[in-house]
This record gives structure tokens, C-alpha cells and sequence, in this order.
């Protein structure tokens, strides 16, 4: 089978996997009360939060009984008064047209992020996406940088101090959850302060590592610079440090990326620790291989066996276990940009859960890391594909 036929295939598998997520959450959506989605579509300041109340809020008697043309209008806005497969219909439809609703204006999230207004949760999330892949980025080059060569050498240099301090990081990242690790790097960092100057000329190490930007007090005005919008939105790309190494502003760029450290950091550990085992056992199962011991016997120097030979051919699990590791990596981003309070899709979705609660940021949010968690599995499969062409044969 030639490559672009397995690309399609895989890629048709796309749509699939994304309707079954999309009818998953709206079978969850469905058995919720009536009362709970009116809320999300009424705002709880006009009904208030306990479904049980709703009629009564409204000023109706009795549940279920509720003529008021609000409610009324609710449930025809929401489509509620439509048989079940229409429903299903309509909501597959506008996920995939990408049109999830509007923001709830008395939300949590609406709230922290000082959004004004019903926006549409598309644009929301266009504001705050770049903010999760700058992370994401740096991320994934720390787990590339760290775990493939550590295995490797862990593997080369087998019960060796290399191998030992390898076995300990790999333990650790399974030991240590995400969020303790960034809150007593947090407690770390705040011990140091007076060892770092913020952008206003204090001493102060935790401001400087802490957040997604410095406050606007920096900034001439007291306002950010003209290319920052007013929900923190950067142009021309939208990423913010490259926006602002684009602009010039070398000092925001700089903060920008000092601030993406540490939860990098912690996002990567864990995925380092499993991928490290993985890349160890299958270079291990490698070099004891007949074309590995032939390499040698013809007298191929040692570092080309490891690098040209061995290495390229473990590959192949260390791609597939990046693919099975991808979702609890995308999955941990909510917890760990609320610990950082760094801006971004992750931080969203930690706000629209809290109370008052924003469904459509909810679901919204939960079908992008769906999607995004599906791609990176087929280009997974692709990069498989590649280093092994016999899968392309099955």
C-alpha cells in the first residue's frame, strides 16, 4: 500500500472517532435536568442555580407545569421540544460546523477572564489556544530533548550512575502527580524572592516565574501595548512570545518564555518517566539483535551502532508510546495552568466547571482536546507508518 493511500485511510478514521466523542457528551448533556439546561442558556442569575426551584423562580407554582414564555422560549432555543435523533442531529451538526454557542455571561470563567458580554466559545478559545500550544511546544521539546537520550544512554550504559539516575527520574515522574510537583516548584520559586527583578523594578522571584504576563502596571499608561488586546489577545500570530520578539519587546518575550518553564516542566516529567522505560527496553531488545551484533563484527564504531543502527530501529515503540501518552500529556494541562495561573484553554476549562458552570466553554473545551488528542494519534500512525513500511502492508 503506498504512503498517501494509508494517510487517507487513517485520516477518514478522523470522523468517526470525533461523532462518537460528540455523541457521548450528548448523551451526558441529555440526561441532565431541563432545569440545568435552561440554566446554561438563561444565565443562573434569571433562575437561578437549584433546578428545583426553577418554576418557583420564574414565579410558577409547580414543576413541570411552567407556561412562562421564557421558559417556553428556552426550551425551543434549545431545541428541547424536538424528538431525541433530531436533537442528536442538530447538536452533531453545529459541533462540527463549529458553532458551540456563546460564553454564559454570570459564569466563572466570563468572570476571571473579563469577558464582556455573550461571545462565541469559538472565538474564546481562538483568543487562549496559542497560549496552550506555546506550552504545549515547549512541552514536547523537553520530552524529546530529555527522554529518547536518557533511555538511550540508559540502555548503552546498562546498571551504570547514568542508568541509576535514569531508574530514579523514571520512578519519580510516576511517584510525584503533576500538581504537587508545580506547587512545590511554586513554594521553591517563592522562597527565592529577592533574587529576581520584575518588569517595575522590584525583587521579587515569584511575580517573575508566576502567571501568564506581567501585570499592565509595567507598561507605559499603565496599559499593555497596543499589539496586546483587551482580553490579552497578541497580533499579528496571536502566540505572544513570538509576537512580541516580532514587535521587538525582547524583555516581554523573554518573561513570556520564563514563564512557561516551570509548567513545562512539570507537564513533560511524567510523560519523561514513562517514555524514558520504554525507549530503555526497546534499545535494550535491539542491540542484542543479529544485524546489531553484525554491525560490530565488521567493525563499525560504537556511537554509529547506537545512533545509525540501534537507535533509528527502537524508534518505532518510542513513537507509539508517545501516541498512548498523548492524552494523559493534553489531559493535564487544565490542572496544571490553574496551578501556574497561566492563560490558556486548559485555565478555561478549570474556570467553566467551578460555579456558575458555562456549558458551552465545557463542551466547547472538551471537544477541541478530543480533536487535537485524535490527530496527534493518527500522525502517530503516520510516523509509524514511515519508520516501519510494513504497516503500510496490513
Amino acid at each position: 500500500m503506498k504512503m498517501w493511500v494509508y494517510i487517507i485511510r487513517r485520516a477518514l478514521l478522523l470522523l468517526p472517532v470525533i461523532v462518537g466523542v460528540m455523541t457521548i457528551t450528548f448523551i451526558l448533556v441529555y440526561f441532565l435536568p431541563v432545569g440545568d439546561k435552561l440554566i446554561a442558556f438563561l444565565g443562573p442569575s434569571k433562575i437561578g442555580y437549584d433546578p428545583t426551584v426553577l418554576c418557583s423562580t420564574l414565579g410558577l407554582p409547580q414543576a413541570g407545569q411552567c407556561p412562562n414564555p421564557a421558559y417556553q422560549n428556552g426550551i425551543a432555543a434549545l431545541g428541547l421540544n424536538q424528538p431525541v435523533p433530531v436533537q442528536w442531529a442538530h447538536y452533531i451538526v453545529n459541533s462540527l460546523t463549529l458553532n458551540w454557542g456563546n460564553t454564559d455571561t454570570n459564569s466563572a470563567a466570563t468572570k476571571f477572564f473579563g469577558f464582556t458580554g455573550a461571545l462565541p466559545v469559538t472565538t474564546v478559545i481562538a483568543y487562549l489556544l496559542p497560549y496552550t500550544l506555546e506550552l504545549s511546544a515547549l512541552s514536547l521539546t523537553l520530552i524529546l530533548a530529555l527522554a529518547i537520550p536518557l533511555g538511550n544512554y540508559s540502555a548503552v550504559y546498562r546498571n551504570r550512575p547514568i542508568d541509576q539516575g535514569a531508574r530514579i527520574m523514571s520512578f519519580s515522574g510516576f511517584a510525584i502527580p503533576g500538581f504537587l510537583l508545580g506547587t512545590l516548584l511554586l513554594l521553591g520559586v517563592a522562597s527565592l524572592s529577592g533574587t529576581a527583578t520584575s518588569c517595575n523594578g522590584t525583587s521579587d522571584a515569584f511575580n517573575s516565574w508566576y502567571g501568564s504576563w506581567p501585570t499592565p502596571t509595567c507598561f507605559a499608561g499603565n496599559k499593555f501595548p497596543s499589539w496586546i488586546g483587551s482580553y490579552q489577545q497578541t497580533s499579528p500570530t496571536g502566540f505572544p512570545t513570538l509576537d512580541a520578539a516580532i514587535h521587538g519587546d525582547w524583555y516581554l518575550a523573554g518573561d513570556s518564555l520564563r514563564r512557561l518553564v516551570l509548567p513545562a516542566f512539570v507537564i513533560a516529567f511524567g510523560a519523561i518517566a514513562s517514555i524514558l522505560r520504554f525507549v530503555r527496553n526497546s534499545m535494550l531488545e535491539v542491540m542484542n539483535l543479529d544485524f546489531v551484533r553484525t554491525a560490530r563484527a565488521k567493525g563499525v564504531p560504537e556511537s554509529q551502532v547506537v545512533r545509525k543502527h540501534a537507535g533509528r530501529n527502537s524508534l518505532n515503540v518510542t513513537v507509539t508510546v508517545l501516541g498512548l501518552t498523548f492524552a494523559g500529556f493534553i489531559g493535564g494541562f487544565p490542572i496544571i495552568e490553574y496551578v501556574f495561573h497561566l492563560r490558556g484553554v486548559g485555565l478555561l476549562l478549570a474556570y467553566s466547571i467551578q460555579r456558575p458552570f458555562d456549558y458551552g466553554l465545557i463542551f466547547g473545551t472538551t471537544l477541541l482536546f478530543t480533536i487535537i488528542v485524535v490527530i496527534a494519534n493518527i500522525v502517530v500512525d503516520i510516523l509509524y507508518a514511515y519508520l516501519d513500511p510494513r504497516i503500510r502492508l496490513g
